[in-house]
C-alpha cells in the first residue's frame, strides 16, 4: 500500500490537549479497498450500554480486536478482544508509522448513515491509562468530528475524510469531550477504527 505523507500536521486544540489531523494518509483506491473489506469481514455487533440502569442497544455497530483477548469496559459493559485480522494489522502498522506510538487493541465503529452518531464523551476509562494516545482512522462517508472543552465550553470541529487519520493525545481526554454529530443528509456508511493501548 502506498501512503500519502505530505501534509503539515497542526494541533486542532487551542490549549489543554493535542489533536493532530493528518488528513488522507492513503490513496483513494486503498481507502476504498479497506472500506469494502472492513464492512464485509469484521464481526460487527450492535453496541450495548447500561445508562442510568437501563440496558440500551444502539443502531451503531462495533467490534473489538486486540492482543491476547484484552477486555474493554465502557458504559458498564465489557467486551473481549477478537484476534487481529491481517487487514487490521496492516492498518495498525500504518497508523503506528505515522504517529510514532504502539497500540495493542482497536475498537471499530460502523455508522450506517448520518442518523447514527456519538454524543459528547471522552475516552478516559481507567484501562486506557491517563493521557493516553488514541489514533482514529476513518473510511467511507465524511463526517464532522467535534471537540468541546469541559470547563470553557469552547468548541472546534473538523470534517474527517475517507482514508484519513486523526490522533488524540496528551491531556485531551482529561480536558476535552468529543462527538460525532448526526446529519440526515448523509446516506452512506462510515467505518472508524480507534487504535488504543490498554494497560
Amino acid at each position: 500500500m502506498e501512503i500519502n505523507n505530505c501534509r503539515n500536521i497542526v494541533n486542532l486544540l487551542p490549549y489543554d490537549g493535542i489533536v493532530n489531523y493528518y488528513g488522507k494518509i492513503m490513496f483513494p483506491a486503498d481507502a476504498d479497498h479497506y472500506l469494502d473489506t472492513l464492512l464485509n469481514t469484521i464481526q460487527w455487533r450492535n453496541d450495548e450500554a447500561i445508562i442510568f440502569g437501563k440496558h440500551i442497544i444502539t443502531k451503531r455497530k462495533v467490534a473489538w480486536y486486540g492482543n491476547d483477548g484484552y477486555s474493554y469496559t465502557y458504559s458498564n459493559t465489557t467486551k473481549r478482544a477478537l484476534p487481529w485480522t491481517k487487514e487490521l494489522l496492516a492498518l495498525k502498522a500504518l497508523t503506528e508509522e505515522f504517529c510514532g506510538d504502539r497500540f495493542n487493541s482497536c475498537l471499530l465503529n460502523l455508522y450506517h448513515d448520518g442518523n447514527e452518531g456519538m454524543a459528547w464523551h471522552s475516552d478516559d476509562e481507567k484501562s486506557l491509562g491517563k493521557d493516553t494516545t488514541i489514533a482514529s482512522l476513518s473510511f467511507g462517508a465524511e463526517r464532522k468530528f467535534a471537540l468541546k472543552h469541559r470547563v470553557s465550553k469552547e468548541t472546534t470541529d473538523i470534517i474527517l475524510e475517507h482514508g484519513s487519520l486523526l490522533v488524540m493525545k496528551g491531556a485531551t481526554q482529561t480536558n476535552w469531550l468529543h462527538s460525532l454529530p448526526k446529519s440526515t443528509r448523509i446516506k452512506t456508511p462510515r467505518v472508524n477504527l480507534t487504535f488504543r493501548t490498554m494497560i
